[in-house]
């Protein structure tokens, strides 16, 4: 190498140096900095208004006999294996559906896209808002729903038929799935099109090979679309195990947790624990569990998809 192009190596250095400070900067003051002193106080015992105070691993000792004693962090934990499975394979599925629809060429096919994906976009709180109106008791299109349908049989049956109102929030045994349904309908939008940007990377030569050789539609779908969609599957699978161990928003907005801790979530206790019990350390203990339970579930998820070999991108 010359002495012109070190000094023009070292000079783009400096200039790419000069581009990545101010993102750097921000990340250790926004993130890294705050990610380390969390971990700090997992190890304290810390209310905000006193210093901090060692206390070792009693912080994840406690949360240990919390879940052998299946108290309320264990039941955080279980609400939230529930609300998993309740959004994951459902979501995943009707994305899929939809997005397999929306990739045939309709007409107008950018107005379907939009009306699906535009629950995405719109403030959590306020979606959130428009499903508590919908699941009101009282007043609800729900329940307006169901009082037309017994209206209906009342008619059909020649009999009166009643179909109590239902309290799909205030009721344990509805309220969790609730908040599933509302979740399934607001983040079908965002798996649609990661699908159909998947559908669209399958080359079409492929289907024409399959169709010349008399192939079923449901026979190329599981031989050529679903296999070259692994990939696309397993990044949906990953984020959505990773947002659904994340949600609060919509469980402290509909139920704040309740009734009787029938939806309270892990970051809902990790919340309440912060900053309504003033118990930082063992929050900030909660909130390092709910990282390597995370970490954890994502690297099973893209060994399982990618064959046992897990790929960084």
């Amino acid at each position: 190498m010359t002495s012109g192009e070190g000094v023009a190596a070292r000079q783009q250095a400096r200039t790419a140096y000069s581009f990545l400070t101010p993102g750097l900067a921000l990340f250790f003051l926004f993130v890294l900095i705050p990610v380390i002193a969390a971990f700090y106080l997992s190890f304290c015992r810390y209310d905000i208004i006193h210093a901090p105070v060692w206390v070792g691993a009693k912080n994840y000792a406690r949360i240990w006999e919390d879940i052998a004693s299946r108290g309320v962090f264990y039941t955080s934990l279980r609400n939230t294996a529930q609300y998993a499975i309740g959004t994951i394979p459902i979501g995943m599925a009707l994305a899929l559906v939809l997005a397999l629809l929306l990739n045939t060429g309709l007409r107008g096919i950018s107005i379907y896209r939009t009306m699906y994906y535009l629950p995405v976009v719109t403030s959590l709180v306020a979606v959130s808002m428009v499903w508590m109106w919908l699941y009101d008791p009282s007043y609800g299109l729900l329940n307006y729903g169901l009082e037309l349908v017994s209206r209906g049989l009342s008619f059909v049956l020649r009999r009166e038929v009643v179909i109590a109102p239902q309290a799909w929030l205030g009721d344990p045994g509805q309220a969790m799935a609730a908040i599933v349904v509302m979740s399934v309908w607001r983040g079908l939008g965002y798996n649609m099109v990661i699908y159909l940007a998947g559908l669209q990377g399958i080359p079409g030569h492929l289907y024409e090979a399959a169709i010349i050789d008399g192939a079923t539609p449901w026979q190329r779908f599981w031989a050529i679309t679903w296999p070259l969609l692994k990939p696309t599957t397993a990044f949906i699978l990953v984020v959505s195990v990773i947002g659904a161990s994340q949600v609060f928003a919509q469980v402290y907005v509909m139920t704040n947790g309740g009734p009787n801790n029938a939806t309270t979530v892990i970051v809902h206790q990790i919340f309440q624990n912060a900053f309504s019990f003033m118990k930082m350390g063992y929050a900030s203990a909660m909130a390092f569990v709910l990282f390597g339970l995370i970490f954890v579930m994502s690297l099973i998820n893209l060994r399982l998809l990618r064959g046992g070999e897990v790929e960084y991108v």
